[in-house]
């Protein structure tokens, strides 16, 4: 297996991780934590959040976002609307980076790069869906260049070998739950055009409609590729 021991993701579920960097900087991407229906309550506490990494706008992404980001006061990195909104609603402008799509952000020696993904952004604010710009997939290097692929909540498409061939690694994050993502067999297309060895799987079994399994990405992709088997809590 490709991942690398000075790096490690906690899943909370859905699409949210907290990561601890080969620097022991600790990183939350798309904070749905303490609302999150299927994290674990010894992890629906933060004590400490030094990195916030935001893909879109949607609220099973961001719902807790502002909670952390007020208490905590992390280094932000997400698109420039979202970064627009965070400000808005209270968040230190000075610890919000607003990038685009192909945009590279050094926050304290992690690289982290936005790049395309197949989604729709829309802000949910106040029983209003507010304009959110681009949905974002994201590359991220870490202090000792250990490097993956954080696919948000994408579809499948083409790019995805481009986005391969301009980086190095061996790891992809890929949603698998189907309706409002890529499906097992999309996602399997997905790890051929990346090339990788290692699947990390994610945004399946929330709710009854994300039907997509680990077993069913694992046996599209044959003996070449492992996809892990992974549950709310573990540690990859």
């Amino acid at each position: 297996m490709a991942l690398n021991a000075e790096v490690s993701f906690t899943w909370l579920g859905h699409g949210t991780w907290k990561v601890r960097s080969a620097k022991w900087k600790e990183i939350i991407i798309d904070p749905w934590v303490m609302n999150n229906p299927v994290a674990p309550e010894n992890l629906k506490t933060v004590e400490k959040c030094d990195i916030m990494l935001i893909t879109h706008g949607h609220f099973d992404h961001v719902y807790d976002a502002l909670e952390i980001a007020k208490a905590h006061k992390p280094k932000v990195v997400t698109n420039f609307e979202i970064g627009k909104w965070l400000e808005s609603k209270g968040v230190e402008a000075a610890t919000i980076t607003g990038a685009n799509v192909g945009g590279t952000v050094d926050v304290d020696g992690i690289k982290v790069t936005l790049v395309h993904a197949e989604h729709s952004c829309g802000i949910s604010d106040n029983g209003q869906i507010l304009y959110g710009g681009q949905a974002c997939g994201l590359v991220i290097e870490f202090e000792n260049g250990f490097t993956v692929y954080f696919a948000g909540d994408t579809d499948v498409f083409g790019d995805m070998a481009l986005i391969a061939e301009l980086n190095h690694f061996d790891v992809a994050f890929l949603p698998i739950g189907d309706l409002f993502t890529m499906g097992p067999k999309r996602a399997a297309k997905a790890a051929s055009l990346l090339g990788v060895k290692t699947v990390v799987p994610m945004h399946f079994g929330t709710f009854p409609p994300l039907v997509g399994r680990p077993s069913a990405l694992q046996e599209l992709v044959g003996s070449g590729v492992e996809v892990l088997d992974i549950k709310p809590g573990d540690v990859v």
